[in-house]
């Protein structure tokens, strides 16, 4: 071979190992309300409860090349919830939980995203319910599935926090003051 050749062949190799990472970034902005889910569990009375919301909106915009520069929104509709009982449903809409004639919705608006090792990040941000509105931060997980993006995620949100079961609710022996909340965003490639 030749020494020419071998020096091309050793610039395309370098210049296609450092185009890596780009070749590879993938951007997600559409979620996909649909196959999405919103969950939290928490303790009743010793026992634990699992819930959903079914009724939100979400906006991404999420490069995986530049996971700083990333956006995440939601919007939650709180009487959307399925608490495992009309009875229950309808309870956690009055004035003491979230109160949902004069507080319809929950927000959350990203501030920051960091990322933590292979496809695994923090997402911080502001989240406003019943009229509170406090930092959270969640992990998230980003699983790749045939083009499609499936973030999954966890965060504790303290109920004291945003006076959610106010009155004889606020005891924590009673209804914990831990709730466990999942997210599942799943958004295609763009």
């Amino acid at each position: 071979m030749s020494y020419r050749f071998l020096s091309s062949a050793a610039l395309i190799a370098t210049l296609s190992v450092g185009a890596l990472p780009d070749a590879f970034a993938v951007e997600y902005r559409q979620v996909n309300a649909t196959a999405s889910q919103i969950a939290f569990t928490y303790t009743q009375m010793g026992a634990r409860v699992y819930g959903t919301f079914s009724k939100f909106q979400a906006s991404l915009n999420f490069d995986s090349a530049n996971p700083a520069a990333a956006q995440a929104a939601l919007i939650i509709q709180l009487d959307s919830i399925d608490a495992g009982s009309s009875d229950a449903n309808t309870e956690l809409q009055k004035p003491g939980w979230f109160d949902t004639a004069q507080y319809p919705v929950a927000k959350f608006e990203s501030t920051s995203v960091k990322a933590i090792d292979d496809n695994r990040y923090e997402v911080s941000g502001k989240l406003t319910l019943k009229g509170q509105t406090r930092d959270v931060s969640a992990l998230m997980v980003l699983s790749e599935q045939n083009s499609i993006g499936v973030f999954n995620g966890e965060f504790i949100l303290k109920r004291a926090d945003f006076k959610v079961g106010e009155g004889e609710w606020a005891d924590y022996g009673v209804v914990s003051n831990d709730i466990n909340i999942k997210f599942r965003m799943v958004a295609p490639e763009q």
